[in-house]
């Protein structure tokens, strides 16, 4: 099941607005053009930001996303009949051979058991050509991100179109053995309605992920720092053989 965020209809009709600007896509198109990929599977594709950039770029793309109401909100937007919408996850595609699979923001982290893991980035491989890659980002967990997952910190209020004045902000609930808790909370203005979205990631060290890349048969080639968050988090690139 996914987290509300992603199924509530009101809570996607916010979602974009406090997403942001996202400046961490500007990192992946331009690893795209690198790899020469001119097929990608966007994994956890959520409203559909990142696959509408590579579609109006001229690529095939794949968009996969296991919450209903997300995919509905990506498939909304303009020219979303050039992408291909799969209601899902890594472990269910169908048929595919891709050039380049991708997972960006906390995509990489809702897998909180390793054998989830294992089989979200087994799938993957199963739906990459041979010369195909994988490339996601993750936290650096000696970071402590979480710290920073405080009312305090993270309040936002947003004028949205249609919707009105909107307030969120973001609260730390647990943290047990690499797995850390969250709790979203919004409130609507125009009515007073309060909506709440908790969330779990699992956050990884590195040579875990190195090990299990290399269990699943792909071969690493880099990993980078995230220019939208220099020296927090890891970028991952490694390919199908």
């Amino acid at each position: 099941m996914s987290d509300p965020i992603f199924e509530n209809a009101r809570l996607i009709s916010i979602y974009d607005a406090f997403d942001g600007q996202r400046f961490d896509l500007e990192h992946y198109v331009a690893i795209a053009e690198e790899l020469n990929a001119q097929s990608v599977l966007d994994i956890g594709c959520g409203t559909g930001c990142f696959a509408h950039i590579l579609a109006a770029k001229g690529l095939d793309v794949i968009g996969v996303e296991p919450a209903q109401a997300s995919l509905d909100a990506a498939r909304k937007k303009p020219n979303s009949n050039q992408i291909q919408w799969i209601l899902g996850d890594p472990t269910c595609l169908p048929d595919l051979a891709v050039d380049m699979a991708v997972m960006t923001e906390n995509v990489a982290q809702v897998f909180l058991t390793e054998d989830s893991w294992v089989d979200a980035i087994t799938g993957i491989k199963k739906a990459l050509k041979p010369t195909g890659h994988i490339v996601f980002e993750v936290r650096d967990p000696s970071q402590q991100a979480w710290l920073k997952w405080t009312r305090e910190q993270t309040y936002q209020r947003i004028e949205i179109p249609d919707v009105g004045f909107v307030q969120g902000w973001c609260e730390l609930t647990n943290i047990s053995d690499g797995l850390v808790s969250f709790r979203w909370t919004y409130v609507f203005e125009a009515d007073g309605q309060t909506l709440t979205s908790c969330s779990t990631l699992r956050f990884r060290e590195k040579e875990e992920i190195i090990s299990s890349l290399k269990k699943t048969g792909y071969t690493i080639k880099d990993i980078r720092d995230a220019p939208d968050r220099p020296k927090l988090e890891f970028v991952f690139i490694a390919s199908a053989s």
